[in-house]
C-alpha cells in the first residue's frame, strides 16, 4: 500500500520538434542519462520536414495521446524547415504565432504529479554557408534576423529556459557540417 502514495521516480522527456529532433538527439539524450545513473524516460515526437505549421496541426491532433504520457519536461526546437525557400517557407509573423499556439498547448501538459510540464525553447542551429535546395541564399539570414531573435523573444515574454543551439553550434562548427548535426553534436 505504501509503495502506491510514493511520488513517481524517475522523469519522462517529451522531445518535440522536426527532423533534427527526429533523427537522433532524443536517443542520445535517454542513453546518456542511463549511462549516468538517472531514470528516465525520452519520448520523441519529433517529425521530419515538419514547418511550425505542420507541427501545431500535428500537436492539434495527437496533442491529447502525447499529454497523457505527462511529462516532466517538454524539450522543444522548431524553425529550420521554416526557411526553406520552397512551400514550407513561413514568414517570420506566422512562424512567430504558430510558436506561440505551440507553446500554449504544451502549457496545458501536466507530470504525473499534476503540475505544469517545463518547456524549455531551443534557438536553431546555424544552416551552413553553402547550401542546398530545399535551402537558398536567405535561409542562412532568416535564422539570424528572424527566426531566433522571435525564439528569444517568446522564451522571455513566456518565461521559458532558453537552449542556445545555434551559439553552441556556432563556436562548434565541426559539429554541424550539414542542416543536422554529427553524432557526436547530437
Amino acid at each position: 500500500y505504501a509503495d502506491c502514495h510514493r511520488p513517481p521516480r524517475g522523469v519522462i522527456i517529451l522531445c518535440a520538434g522536426d527532423s533534427l529532433t527526429d533523427s537522433e538527439y532524443p536517443r542520445h539524450l535517454q542513453r546518456l542519462l542511463a549511462r549516468e545513473g538517472k531514470r528516465a524516460k525520452v519520448l520523441n515526437y519529433g517529425r521530419k520536414g515538419h514547418a511550425s505549421g505542420e507541427y501545431l496541426r500535428f500537436l492539434r491532433q495527437q496533442g491529447a495521446s502525447m499529454a497523457r504520457e505527462r511529462p516532466d519536461f517538454i524539450l522543444l526546437q522548431l524553425g529550420t524547415n521554416d526557411v526553406r525557400v520552397d512551400g514550407d517557407r513561413t514568414p517570420a509573423d506566422v512562424f512567430g504565432r504558430n510558436l506561440e499556439a505551440i507553446i500554449a498547448l504544451f502549457r496545458e501538459f501536466t507530470d504525473r504529479r499534476g503540475e505544469r510540464a517545463r518547456i524549455l525553447l531551443a534557438t536553431i542551429p546555424p544552416l551552413p554557408e553553402e547550401f542546398s535546395p530545399p535551402f537558398g541564399p536567405g535561409s542562412r539570414e532568416r535564422v539570424v534576423s528572424e527566426i531566433n531573435p522571435l525564439i528569444r523573444e517568446l522564451a522571455a515574454a513566456e518565461r521559458l529556459p532558453l537552449v542556445d543551439n545555434y551559439s553552441l553550434f556556432l563556436r562548434s562548427p565541426e559539429l554541424l557540417p550539414e542542416v543536422h548535426p554529427t553524432s557526436e553534436g547530437y
